[in-house]
């Protein structure tokens, strides 16, 4: 009896090495997709609403808001060009963050106001901004975030007038801005988030930067912080 053999076809073999080839092909360009989509999308997805990204950007537009208003009170009661040049930063500066914390929410989908307590991100991570000497004396509602003012500050900066407005001005805003750099170092610390960084970071100097010019300012009016 004779023995036949089979002869698999060149053309088959280039067929199925071809077929094999695409297939692989694009399990690979699969993998490489789904990796680059999670490189790209799986690291930034949009913080929550109790996330401490979603807490800063709330509390520090809330914290500048005030700085805003002290700034706005003492540059009508002064003709001072130092203290006048001053507010004025102040004013655009933190008017423009302000702008950029309320566009990361609305980017974000979350509402400008949340449901937690001021401050709460900050929880285990310095309390409310650090030590007590940051801190206004009143630890409910909005004066509970390190640094702000009173309401009895305010009214009392409201009636000031020149040297006294000045001083107390100062002595207000170190302390605000004691508060604000310790807000921002606590984002530094709980976000991993290039925008929230890069703008926490910046206040961090900013404000490091105003504290020790305003000090000056007070040593030239024979006033401490």
């Amino acid at each position: 009896m004779r023995s036949t053999s089979w002869t698999i076809p060149n053309s088959w073999l280039a067929m199925v090495n071809s077929r094999f080839r695409l297939v692989l092909v694009a399990l690979v360009t699969c993998a490489v997709t789904a990796a680059v989509t999670f490189l790209i999308f799986g690291r930034s997805a949009p913080p929550g609403d109790a996330s401490p990204e979603a807490g800063f950007a709330r509390d520090m537009a809330v914290h500048h808001a005030q700085a805003v208003e002290m700034s706005f009170t003492v540059r009508d009661q002064t003709t001072d060009p130092a203290i006048r040049g001053l507010t004025y930063d102040i004013i655009t500066t933190q008017t423009a963050q302000r702008g950029i914390f309320m566009g990361w929410l609305q980017q974000w989908g979350l509402p400008q106001t949340g449901d937690r307590p001021s401050m709460a991100w900050m929880a285990g991570h310095g309390g409310h901004g650090g030590s007590a000497s940051t801190t206004a004396p009143a630890a409910t509602g909005d004066a509970a975030m390190p640094g702000m003012a009173t309401p009895e500050e305010l009214k009392e900066l409201a009636g000031a007038k020149g040297k006294d407005a000045e001083v107390m001005f100062l002595r207000l805003m170190i302390r605000h801005h004691r508060g604000g750099v310790d807000m921002a170092k606590a984002a530094l610390k709980l976000t991993a988030r290039d925008e929230v960084r890069t703008m926490a970071q910046h206040i961090v100097d900013t404000q490091d930067g105003e504290i020790a010019y305003m000090t000056d300012l007070l040593a030239k009016r024979d006033a401490a912080p």
